[in-house]
């Protein structure tokens, strides 16, 4: 059914039955597709945000705020004043024509996004959501985490003065925990994975009516990752690129990558969308095996990329839809091609990038490896976060030598 929008800015879409809400109350799923959903497949009734394209096409003009690069007219708050204070996005987009001094024969841009206030991707979408429910009046937001989005949520709900609670399981990455604690939020160590900590907020929002920020649940977290999308294209003077590589573990961040880019294609700023990859570690690849399979296979995660662990990948049936609607190609990568892929991105742009955001860039050398990236194409890669993040991961990379005795002769031993 056709939605009425003359009151509000946005609708809610289910992207299984199609069914449209009012975004009068907040909704999180479809409140008849999630009826069916259960814990060993990805849930049904995922909601995406649809605005009045044709109304802001009429107006033949589209707010920005160019010192921030926001398109508010694309996002589902009333102002910008409600963003928390902290700078969140525009962040870095670096060429580079080398590796390990070899002239490449196309263009590589890195998009840096461990340039966020708490060094992550995921400040994209929290600051969405702490300024939705700064004016909606909510007072506690709620998240379940590896570490990034629940480091991020905490950060941005200090910098907003609002309460948050992060459950996270037990084996999180202790830098990450730091940066949860040290915000000032409450955490909430779960025994269990990741999908544990999930479903434990879910009923904490239930019962409690607080606020829930969990990507792949919250459909606005896909209209603070899309955010990204807007830049690349501002960034490349109004252009897009031929690929953009993406790491890939619940499916948020592709899909709001993918939903950016349709929101230009919707106001016709541009004519097609770039191929995206998706890019996943071989030890958590339950998103990109079951793309083409008829019943949803889970596979125990195991791999260093903490951040795109994910036994049940929450946002698959959209991102699956997007990905077949626009042509979209995946891969898997080994852990220790994501640990070479760390080590040669640190030493040849001096950006450290932690596992989960070297899984995109692990995705680009295979490509480059196997002839498919075409000369002078433009190939963005997403780093999505901070190898300060998580230190353990790269250990096996170090070789500290012994400490010397201060002399000359000492010295030259240790110079190479």
């Amino acid at each position: 059914m056709e939605h009425n929008y003359t009151t509000q800015k946005f609708i809610y879409e289910c992207t299984d039955c199609g069914k449209q809400f009012g975004s009068d109350k907040t909704l999180y799923l479809c409140p008849n597709c999630s009826k069916e959903n259960n814990e060993s497949s990805p849930p049904k009734g995922i909601l995406r945000i649809v605005y009045n394209f044709f109304e802001i096409l009429q107006k033949n003009f589209l707010f920005r705020d160019f010192k921030k690069n926001i398109f508010l007219d694309l996002l589902p708050i009333d102002k910008i004043e409600s963003l928390p204070k902290l700078k969140v996005g525009n962040t870095p987009l670096y060429e580079f024509d080398k590796l390990d001094n070899k002239d490449l024969p196309f263009h590589l841009f890195l998009k840096d996004d461990s340039q966020n206030p708490t060094f992550s991707f995921k400040d994209r979408a929290s600051a969405i959501v702490s300024a939705y429910a700064k004016e909606k009046g909510f007072e506690i937001i709620v998240t379940a985490s590896t570490g990034n989005a629940g480091s991020s949520l905490a950060g941005l709900c200090a910098a907003q003065n609002q309460k948050a609670i992060i459950m996270v399981p037990e084996s999180a990455p202790i830098a990450k925990l730091t940066q949860i604690m040290m915000y000032g939020a409450t955490i909430i160590p779960v025994k269990g994975t990741y999908d544990d900590a999930f479903d434990l907020s879910i009923k904490t929002t239930e019962k409690f009516g607080w606020y829930n920020r969990n990507t792949a649940y919250n459909p606005l977290t896909i209209e603070g990752k899309k955010t990204v999308s807007f830049e690349i294209f501002d960034q490349m003077n109004e252009t897009i690129p031929d690929r953009i590589f993406v790491p890939v573990g619940d499916g948020v961040i592709i899909s709001g990558v993918y939903k950016g880019f349709e929101d230009l294609l919707n106001l016709k700023f541009i004519d097609k969308i770039p191929t995206i990859i998706a890019v996943q570690s071989e030890g958590s690849d339950n998103l990109v095996r079951n793309l083409n399979n008829k019943e949803f296979e889970i596979k125990a995660s195991n791999t260093i990329a903490d951040s795109i662990s994910v036994d049940i990948p929450r946002n698959f049936n959209l991102t699956k839809q997007f990905i077949q609607k626009y042509n979209g190609e995946y891969l898997t990568v080994s852990d220790d091609a994501i640990l070479e892929a760390s080590a040669i991105l640190s030493r040849n742009t001096g950006i450290f990038a932690e596992p989960a955001a070297a899984t995109a860039f692990a995705g680009l050398l295979s490509y480059y490896e196997e002839n498919k990236l075409d000369n002078n194409s433009k190939n963005v890669v997403l780093l999505t976060g901070s190898g300060l993040k998580d230190l353990n991961s790269v250990q096996k990379l170090l070789n500290i030598p012994e400490s010397i005795y201060p002399t000359i002769e000492n010295l030259k031993k240790l110079i190479r």
